[in-house]
């Protein structure tokens, strides 16, 4: 029984030690010493510079590997005879549209040569009529005077 009655010796000695005030500021000194640490963790600048500097190293020669292993002559032969075919099709393009405009041309101008033709040939007939209407009647308005001055 002694070993009891020790407990119950070292448990009571423990309780007056540890009262609800002692455990208030106990707690409280680890919440200030966690405040401080995060205060300082966030305002510190990360020690991780040489992290960063390998990772920018390491993006870099991956980029200049992947440059290295595009086809570049291949590309730019490529792309020339994709202009060399653009430029054939516009030539032949432009031609054929040359071509039928003058076709088109062409054709207007003979349309229209026989449409002015018959319609010159209209307004010469009307102009031909006009004319002698008027002479006939210069000539009966001569008779009429010349026969109402007699």
């Amino acid at each position: 029984m002694k070993i009891t009655e020790r407990l119950q010796q070292w448990s009571g000695r423990a309780m007056s030690r540890f009262s609800f005030r002692n455990a208030t500021i106990i707690l409280c000194f680890f919440n200030l010493i966690t405040a401080l640490f995060l205060i300082h963790a966030f305002i510190s600048p990360p020690n991780s510079n040489r992290s960063d500097q390998v990772l920018l190293k390491y993006i870099k020669e991956s980029e200049e590997l992947r440059r290295a292993m595009e086809p570049v002559d291949l590309i730019k032969r490529v792309r020339e005879i994709e202009r060399e075919g653009h430029e054939e099709v516009d030539t032949l393009q432009e031609k054929d549209a040359k071509q039928s405009a003058a076709l088109d041309l062409i054709s207007r101008l003979n349309n229209h040569r026989t449409y002015s033709d018959a319609d010159n040939q209209k307004a010469l007939e009307e102009w031909r009529k006009r004319k002698m209407e008027r002479a006939r009647q210069r000539g009966l308005s001569r008779n009429g005077t010349a026969i109402s001055q007699e």
